[in-house]
């Protein structure tokens, strides 16, 4: 029975998917028009289940490692978070015909690494361990050539290399409010870091951090679309409550929707993560107009027009 409770959402924007999630969903839909199916992938294409599960019915195999691949003669699509330089080489070596769906702002990190390695800095990066994209780039070097710190204690506790030239480098999807305090920790240890130009936290991370910021204050309860291995999903609940919501939840494909928190109170702000499909924030907003009397304001921070294009052997 629907509640005569009125519910007011604050649809924080932008949401949902950037240009790089939305060019590695184009090249395995590519692929599949070119090459016919099976179509293997490498890793989730991207970190959300609605959007693995849809690929897997239209004929797509996610694989862990390209030794999994039993029919060697179809292509193998590599994800969007980056593979280590190992991945290409072992698809060569087995005559595997690959196609890389890496964000390009991903790459660009994998360039800077690579760079700097050869300028004689040794490097540190930024992230979260096991993550595949950190995987990646840590996998752009000879081993030993780069150290991984997570968070503000780990940099505190950091020794830096004597008269060794340091730079640093950041995962994507970090929050950007956390990464700030850990390269000021890293700047204060060492005054002659090596810091980038222009931030490696991409602006789909950044914008849609700032826009759940704006609306978390109006909130008593924000709700985040995305899956659990999502970073930047990850990332954004943090965010929300670190702006002052007083409770913040990932939704993702086994979440129970809390109703009764719902009817607790008047105002509610749902985002996603940059990998979760917009078709999930509106089941989730119509599941809600099943219960309650609802009201929607879109508040929306500023305009994404970024496009990746797929690779012209494609199209």
């Amino acid at each position: 029975m629907k509640s005569s409770k009125e519910l007011k959402i604050f649809l924080a924007s932008p949401r949902g998917f950037c240009a790089g999630v939305e060019r590695a969903i184009e090249i395995v839909e590519k692929c599949i028009k070119k090459y016919g199916i099976p179509v293997y992938v490498r890793h989730e294409i991207v970190h959300n289940k609605y959007v693995v599960d849809d690929l897997k019915k239209k004929g797509v195999i996610f694989i862990e490692e390209l030794n999994e691949i039993t029919d060697k003669s179809r292509p193998v699509i590599f994800s969007a978070h980056g593979v280590p330089k190992t991945v290409p080489l072992e698809a060569d070596n087995l005559k595997i015909n690959y196609i890389d769906a890496t964000c390009p702002l991903v790459l660009k990190v994998h360039r800077q690494a690579e760079n700097l390695h050869k300028l004689g800095y040794h490097l540190i990066l930024i992230g979260h361990q096991n993550h595949p994209e950190v995987i990646g780039t840590i996998g752009q070097l000879p081993s030993g050539s780069i150290d991984l710190i997570q968070n503000e204690k780990e940099a505190n506790n950091y020794k830096f290399k004597t008269n060794v030239k340091t730079a640093y480098v950041t995962q994507t999807t970090l929050s950007v409010d956390d990464t700030r305090n850990i390269i000021k920790i890293l700047k204060e240890k060492n005054p002659n870091i090596k810091e980038q130009i222009k931030e490696d936290i991409c602006y789909a991370t950044t914008n849609r951090q700032m826009a759940i910021k704006n609306i978390a204050k109006n909130c008593e309860i924000i709700f985040v679309i995305g899956s659990r291995n999502s970073s930047n999903s990850v990332r954004l609940v943090e965010v929300a409550k670190k702006a002052g919501c007083p409770e913040a939840y990932l939704i993702h494909s086994k979440s129970e929707i809390p109703y009764n928190k719902i009817e607790n109170v008047r105002t509610i702000g749902i985002s996603s993560g940059a990998s979760a499909p917009e078709i999930l924030i509106n089941n989730f907003i119509k599941k809600l107009k099943d219960k309650f009397k609802v009201s929607v304001e879109e508040v929306e921070i500023i305009k994404e027009q970024v496009v990746f294009k797929v690779p012209n052997n494609l199209n």
